[in-house]
C-alpha cells in the first residue's frame, strides 16, 4: 500500500552549529601534518604547491570534482551527479541483479567486527578472526560462497577509511541517499571511503553473518562505523537529484509529502556470533539483532544468534588459550554457520518466505 501524499509543509531549518572555515594558516598546519617525516624535506617546495591546490579545493568547496548529467530515470536528468557516486550506484544495482537470479550461487557476507589484528599494534590476531575462520569452513562445506569482510583492516591498511555518518537522515530521510553521497568529499580530504565497496558486498549477499567482540558493552568502532553508514539502506533516497544534492528544504518537503522508507537490503538472512570476557555480550547481541530485524533481514533461527563469554575473568594474555580449550563455543559457532546456510537455502527456494507473514508496515520508519 502506497503512503497517502500530503500537502508539502515548509519547516524551519535550524542553523548555528557549524564552525567558521579554517583560516589559511591553520589549514596549512593540518595539511603539512601528513609530511612531518624528515624524508619529505627534499620536497617541501612541491608540498607547498600541493597545499595551495588543496586550499583552493577546500575554500571553494569542491566536494565532487568529476560530475556528469544524471540522465534518464532521475527526477532531474540535467542535475550534475558525482561520477564516483554513479559508479558505486551501478555496482550496487549489478550486485542486486545477480543476487536476484535463482541460478546464482548462494553467497554469505562473513564479517569480522574486531578492530584487532597482528599486522599492527596488538601484535596478535583477534579471537573474532579465528571464529570467522571456523564459520567460513563450515559455510563452504555447505556449498556457500563466502565473502570475508575483515573490518580490522581499518586499523592496519594504509589510507583505508570508513568515515562517520553525518546524520542526514535526522534532517529528513530523503536527504540520506542510497548509496551514501556524503563521501568522498575531496574538498575536505575525505577520500578512500571503504563503504563504496562495502555497500556492493552487502547487496551481493544472500545472508550476513557478523562475528564480533564486545568493547565496553558496545560494538567495536569499525563495526559501528559500518552500521551507521548503512542507515541509507533503510529508507534512503536512491535519487539525489530529487533533493538537488543536499538541499535540506527540498528533502524536508519530500518527507512531509509522504515518504515510503524503502528497505533496499531487506529479504536477506542473518546470523550473529558475539563474544566477550566479562560482560556485555547479551546486550550487544540484542542490539545487533534489533538493527538487522529493523532493516528487514530475516534471522536464521535461535541457533544462529550466539553470545558467549570466553575466558571469563581470566587474564587477557591467555585469551587465545581459553578459546583453544572452549570446544563448545567452537561447535556453537559452527552451528551458527550451519543455521545460516540452511536459512539461505530455504529462503532461496521459498520455504522460509512461506512462514513469514506478508504484512504491511503501518509505520514504516
Amino acid at each position: 500500500m502506497q503512503p497517502t501524499r500530503k500537502t508539502p509543509t515548509v519547516i524551519e531549518i535550524r542553523k548555528g552549529q557549524a564552525p567558521a572555515p579554517l583560516v589559511r594558516d591553520e589549514f596549512g598546519i593540518r595539511f603539512r601534518a601528513s609530511f612531518v617525516d624528515p624524508a619529505f624535506r627534499a620536497e617541501d617546495a612541491s608540498i607547498a604547491r600541493l597545499e595551495a591546490v588543496a586550499w583552493a579545493a577546500y575554500i571553494e568547496g569542491r566536494k565532487a570534482p568529476f560530475t556528469q548529467e544524471a540522465g534518464k530515470g532521475y527526477a532531474d536528468p540535467a542535475y550534475q551527479l558525482s561520477v564516483e557516486w554513479l559508479a558505486t550506484r551501478q555496482r550496487i544495482l549489478d550486485a542486486q541483479l545477480h543476487w536476484a537470479k535463482p541460478e546464482s550461487p548462494s553467497r554469505v557476507l562473513l564479517i569480522c567486527g574486531s578492530a584487532r589484528n597482528d599486522g599492527t599494534c596488538p601484535g596478535e590476531m583477534s579471537k573474532s578472526f579465528r571464529l570467522v575462520d571456523i564459520a567460513r569452513k563450515t559455510l563452504e562445506q555447505a556449498y556457500m560462497v563466502v565473502d570475508v569482510l575483515d573490518l580490522s583492516l581499518l586499523t592496519s591498511d594504509y589510507g583505508r577509511h570508513i568515515y562517520p555518518c553525518k546524520g542526514c537522515v535526522s534532517t529528513a530521510m530523503p536527504l540520506c541517499h542510497w548509496p551514501c553521497s556524503c563521501y568522498p568529499n575531496h574538498a575536505l580530504n575525505q577520500t578512500n571511503d571503504w563503504m563504496a565497496e562495502i555497500y556492493e558486498r552487502w547487496a551481493a549477499a544472500h545472508a550476513v553473518l557478523i562475528v564480533t567482540p564486545v568493547y565496553w558493552y558496545q560494538s567495536p568502532s569499525p563495526l559501528k562505523l559500518m552500521i551507521d553508514r548503512l542507515v541509507c539502506a533503510d529508507g534512503g533516497n536512491a535519487d539525489p537529484t530529487a533533493t538537488s544534492g543536499k538541499n535540506a528544504g527540498k528533502a524536508k518537503a519530500l518527507e512531509m509529502a509522504g515518504w515510503d522508507y524503502p528497505q533496499h537490503l531487506a529479504g536477506r538472512a542473518y546470523g550473529l556470533i558475539v563474544h566477550g570476557d566479562v560482560a556485555g555480550v547479551e546486550g550487544s547481541r540484542r542490539a545487533l539483532s534489533d538493527w538487522l530485524d529493523w532493516m528487514g533481514f530475516i534471522d536464521a533461527g535461535v541457533q544462529a544468534r550466539l553470545d558467549r563469554l570466553i575466558g571469563y575473568y581470566q587474564p587477557y594474555a591467555a585469551s587465545h588459550e581459553a578459546l583453544d580449550k572452549d570446544e563448545a563455543v567452537q561447535e556453537e559457532s559452527r552451528n551458527v554457520a550451519r543455521a545460516v546456510a540452511k536459512a539461505v537455502t530455504d529462503l532461496r527456494v521459498g520455504r522460509l518466505q512461506a512462514v513469514q507473514p506478508g504484512l504491511t508496515r503501518p509505520r514504516p520508519k
